[in-house]
């Protein structure tokens, strides 16, 4: 009966997918038989990636954030720059931060990643590729040496630069699977031009890299794999589009101000962690399922942890569809609307955040609830557990308490009490990393 059932869910999954496609190519103007063949084997690899009872994540994995934070003085109050000895505060960095030779086993990062996301390998069975040219000029015969060639290769790859730089891309950075984005030694920013898209893909890392000023790019014939060159459509402006993606992991990223959203993971996206990151200076933050038609996105299975949601920020902290999203031990320090919001029933497990609310008594709810009357979505399951409320906020939940479950420990982050979040959080975004230091 078990297995009837899979197979009637991957049927329905197919049909709603095929029903609107049409209306979301994710800017592909000719959806030609390469587009076709990347899309099937991603909604296979996606259907392999998603766990059929997500639920049970939000039970796990407390002796990994306890075990983080022995041996260092919890209770201390950090103000301002930390200039002192390494101090990996949470589970994640506490797996590579303090190593000073970092730099000669990159790849042990992948063993870093919790949540969702944990299978995420990105390009550790692949050779390293030095980026050393940040020019972006060529969108049909990318430069050896650019970020554009290194991200369309067929084999897996560990990308690395040679030195800090500023990459303006033209057009957006279309990615192959099986690639890390190494950041680590550098100061590198994707800036002033379009974003990165994972569009039919799965085991992608992006980690330590500023992503800002993203813009729309104008669309036009693009290659998109060694193989294959093909005409796009505009960009929307994401700093990155997730579309029918899975495996993905996005660490210590720092992102503001870009046109669209700063993530956005849509079109059966899942296996996602998205952790230690620090945005800034955007209205909409992040989207979880783009369209209230699109089923689809059931599958749907993300990780949002150790992030900070710091100055300028309005909304979607992130706006969820569908799908089951567990937000642990993120620091809300500011919002002009609302934090977390959705439609369309999605499973939202709150637990461990840190919550300070605006001055303006009418946006202290952290929550906001889309498109349904109160009799719908009171049996949404939005849950809080352990959030730090402070100047006025309040979290409305939903549907049925949390069950006791069994999880994988990597699959589940379970939080620390609100109370540890400034300490958990205290290096997100990019970190300075050199060789011979611990980052």
């Amino acid at each position: 009966m078990t297995e009837v059932n899979k197979n009637c869910f991957l049927l329905f999954f197919f049909v709603s997918f095929v029903v609107i496609i049409p209306t979301l190519h994710a800017n592909i103007a000719e959806y030609d038989d390469y587009w076709k063949q990347r899309a099937a084997q991603a909604e296979k690899d996606n259907h392999e990636a998603y766990n059929p009872d997500p639920e049970e994540v939000t039970n796990s994995f407390n002796t990994h954030v306890n075990k983080a934070l022995d041996g260092a003085n919890s209770t201390r109050r950090q103000l301002g720059k930390y200039k002192g000895p390494c101090v990996a505060t949470n589970p994640i960095d506490r797996c590579w931060r303090c190593d000073p030779e970092w730099y000669k086993h990159r790849k042990r990062l992948t063993k870093c990643v919790l949540g969702f996301g944990h299978k995420t390998i990105g390009g550790k069975k692949g050779k390293y590729y030095v980026v050393t040219d940040s020019s972006d000029d060529d969108m049909v015969n990318p430069k050896p040496g650019t970020l554009r060639h290194a991200v369309i290769q067929k084999k897996p790859l560990w990308i690395v630069f040679a030195r800090s730089m500023v990459i303006r891309l033209n057009q957006e950075l279309i990615m192959t699977g099986h690639k890390t984005i190494d950041g680590r030694g550098a100061n590198v920013r994707i800036a002033y031009g379009a974003g990165i898209t994972l569009q039919f893909v799965k085991n992608v890392i992006i980690h330590n890299i500023h992503i800002h000023n993203i813009v729309a790019g104008s669309g036009g014939t693009i290659r998109d794999s060694v193989d294959h060159v093909g005409f796009r459509t505009p960009s929307d402006g994401d700093g990155i589009s997730i579309f029918g993606s899975s495996k993905i992991w996005i660490d210590h990223v720092s992102m503001s101000s870009c046109q669209d959203g700063l993530i956005d993971a849509i079109m059966g996206s899942t296996a996602i962690t998205i952790s230690n990151c620090h945005f800034t200076h955007h209205n909409e933050v992040m989207l979880f399922g783009a369209s209230d038609s699109f089923s689809g996105d059931k599958i749907m299975q993300i990780t949002v942890a150790f992030n900070h949601f710091g100055r300028g920020l309005v909304q979607r902290m992130p706006r969820c569809r569908w799908g089951f999203v567990h937000v642990v031990n993120n620091d809300y320090t500011h919002w002009l609307m609302y934090a977390i919001g959705g439609s369309s029933s999605p499973t939202i497990i709150s637990q461990g955040n840190r919550f300070i609310a605006p001055p303006n008594v009418a946006a202290k709810e952290v929550t906001k609830r889309d498109y349904a009357a109160q009799g719908v979505w009171q049996n949404w399951i939005w849950r809080s557990q352990g959030d730090l409320m402070m100047n006025g906020a309040f979290f409305v939940q939903s549907g049925a308490p949390l069950k006791t479950h069994g999880f994988s420990k990597k699959q589940l982050i379970k939080s620390k009490p609100g109370t540890y979040v400034r300490r958990l959080t205290r290096f997100s975004g990019t970190v300075s990393c050199r060789m011979g230091r611990p980052c």
